[in-house]
């Protein structure tokens, strides 16, 4: 589940070996915001729905944050500027479409919560967070921790999608989805082509993915998940439920929802196992994730 340009006067260093130059690839036009029509969503549907107020709250937190990440991210990729090209004029603005498009659902659902004074409050705590040393030190397994962040955030969409009926926000949740994985394979791509001269252990890249994994319970959307709930109602509200209970019914939801057998597959392709060992190992490591997911 996370964002500019380089700053004024800073060189890039010649790309290092191991990044190949491509010509850019024909695509499909991106959706736009003005492909969704906000108009026909079916209000009475969902407005009574706390858990997906919470959802989708908590997510336009987080994807509207990306322009502070695209930023350390560059800088950390300043020597491949494929790499870093991609994140600033590619990545972020698709990350901040999708802010853009949750939030513009929310408001139009929960017109009386104060998304702009909540951003604003988990803003100033998330971004003390985001500093380029909290990245990996090394620029390939960084690459494998993105892996990690695009893998949750595609199999969240996927498991929202499949938590709503509402026909709006399952269409958006479904073209958020489809994003997320092609920033997968563009990360995983980079660190094929990166990780080719240097043929890191699996241990060290098994490493990156544990550190990147443990932190996704208590990252950024811990983080906006409490604001959101700050926000949600006047101090003292009897109908105030306490914060860590709406973390565990959300937990026990949306883990029960979440593709884990398609999450852990896509988690070990930077490993490069031999299929034998992929397909033996896959259905434990997909309860094991369940497990984690739901306490």
């Amino acid at each position: 589940m996370n964002q500019l340009a380089v700053p004024p006067g800073r060189t890039r260093p010649p790309a290092q070996p191991g990044i190949r130059r491509t010509q850019p690839r024909l695509q499909a036009p991106h959706w736009t915001l003005d492909w969704i029509d906000f108009s026909q969503i079916q209000i009475d549907a969902v407005h009574d729905n706390d858990d997906l107020f919470y959802l989708l709250a908590s997510a336009s937190f987080v994807e509207s944050g990306s322009g502070t990440y695209t930023r350390n991210l560059v800088e950390h990729f300043d020597a491949h500027p494929s790499i870093a090209d991609w994140l600033q004029h590619q990545w972020e603005p698709e990350e901040l479409q999708h802010g853009l498009a949750l939030k513009t659902y929310v408001q139009t659902v929960w017109p009386a919560f104060d998304w702009e004074a909540a951003y604003v409050a988990f803003f100033d705590e998330y971004s003390r967070l985001c500093t380029v040393e909290e990245l990996e030190e090394d620029r390939a397994l960084e690459l494998v921790a993105r892996c990690v962040v695009e893998t949750g955030t595609a199999t969240y969409y996927q498991a929202l999608r499949d938590f709503t009926a509402e026909p709006v926000l399952a269409d958006l949740a479904e073209r958020i989805r489809m994003d997320e994985v092609q920033h997968y394979k563009h990360f995983y791509r980079d660190f094929k082509q990166l990780n080719a001269a240097r043929n890191l252990p699996r241990t060290r890249i098994l490493g990156a993915l544990k550190r990147r994994l443990l932190e996704l319970r208590t990252s950024d959307s811990d983080i906006a998940l409490r604001h959101v709930w700050a926000f949600r109602h006047a101090p003292g509200d009897a109908d105030e439920v306490p914060f860590e209970q709406v973390c565990q019914r959300l937990y026990n939801r949306m883990g029960a929802l979440l593709p884990m057998e398609q999450a852990v597959k896509m988690l070990l392709k930077p490993l490069t196992l031999p299929h034998r060992m992929e397909h033996i190992i896959e259905r434990p490591l997909a309860r094991i994730a369940r497990r984690v997911m739901s306490t």
